[in-house]
């Protein structure tokens, strides 16, 4: 636990320093903090602070900078954030024409407000079936074919546990389609949990290979995630010096599951999320921070954005620019 005194000066070290980029010294925090305090008391709470781990003094310099647990509490506790209202560079809407172009404006305001990057998954829209067709393959492979109400076709192999005949092919599918076309993939895997003990195994069997399917392929046919800005982390000068962590950031922008997976987390969480230094295990970089919120369509969270900086970032900003963003991505895909 910090004294208010200790409160007051880190709070005035990681403001100083996100401002100026520089180690901060005694004299600069007393001035920066307002407090009344002699040098060697400075020093004094400086040196309490390292050894709680929220401040770091570099071999270059006599000031402290703040490490990744300074700045998770003062983004906890110390943080501020005013209304950021709609300044010139911010549109009042999304023109809403095309969720694609949606998402890539959205994308590209992030980073342009933000100067970092932007990140945005595209909407996951609910896999509904409308037809089920299996396909004999060879013994024991059969092709799924599921068609949704739009007239998109998904295609799955799938190797079973025993050998069914076409006629049996053609009992299951009809059962399913008649039973379950209308509904997602996972009202159909929760309806299975309670009705399978009632089926005939083989048809059971293939039912819950089919659901399988169904997943996986509406999985593989959501296109993941726009990123836009990656080059301006180039300029950032807290990595300007170190080229191997830049290739190492690069790589995760270009394979880009390592993204998926931190902003799924970020969509099950309410309002603007905030993962500093390498707290997220997604991008675990400790000069990287994620500000990330979700988005809905109609009141239903169907993907996430958000920035990726240094973690030397305007917190206060960053929030309300993915926050603002957010609601401009849910409103564009709203439905009026």
């Amino acid at each position: 636990m910090l004294d208010e005194r200790a409160k007051t000066l880190l709070k005035a070290l990681v403001e100083r320093y996100i401002a100026d980029g520089q180690p901060v010294g005694s004299r600069t925090l007393s001035r920066a903090s307002g407090l009344e305090l002699s040098p060697a008391t400075i020093r004094n709470v400086m040196a309490d602070l390292e050894d709680l781990g929220l401040i770091a003094s570099p071999h270059t310099s006599a000031g402290r900078i703040p490490t990744a647990r300074g700045y998770r509490l003062f983004v906890d506790t110390m943080l501020t954030v005013q209304p950021l209202g709609h300044p010139s560079q911010i549109p009042p809407h999304l023109a809403h024409d095309q969720p694609q172009r949606v998402i890539a404006n959205a994308a590209q305001l992030l980073s342009s407000l933000s100067s970092f990057v932007g990140v945005i998954t595209a909407p996951r829209k609910a896999s509904v079936f409308h037809h089920i067709e299996f396909m004999r393959l060879s013994e024991r492979r059969v092709l799924v074919i599921l068609v949704a109400p739009d007239g998109d076709v998904q295609n799955r192999v799938i190797f079973t546990a025993q050998d069914y005949s076409p006629s049996q092919l053609i009992e299951a599918s009809n059962y399913l389609t008649a039973h379950y076309a209308g509904l997602t993939i996972e009202d159909v895997r929760e309806r299975l949990k309670t009705e399978v003990d009632a089926l005939r195994s083989e048809i059971a069997a293939l039912m819950q290979a089919a659901v399988q399917a169904g997943s996986d392929a509406h999985a593989d046919s959501q296109e993941q995630v726009v990123i836009a800005g990656e080059r301006n982390l180039l300029t950032v000068q807290d990595f300007s010096g170190d080229m191997g962590s830049l290739r190492k950031l690069f790589d995760v922008f270009e394979q880009k599951t390592q993204l998926m997976r931190l902003l799924d987390v970020s969509s099950r969480a309410e309002g603007v999320r905030v993962y500093i230094g390498g707290e997220s295990m997604v991008v675990p970089f400790e000069e990287l921070s994620v500000v990330s919120a979700p988005y809905e369509v109609n009141g239903q969270v169907v993907g996430t954005l958000g920035v990726i900086g240094p973690t030397r970032m305007a917190y206060d900003r960053m929030i309300q620019i993915v926050d603002i963003t957010s609601r401009l991505v849910s409103n564009a895909l709203s439905s009026k």
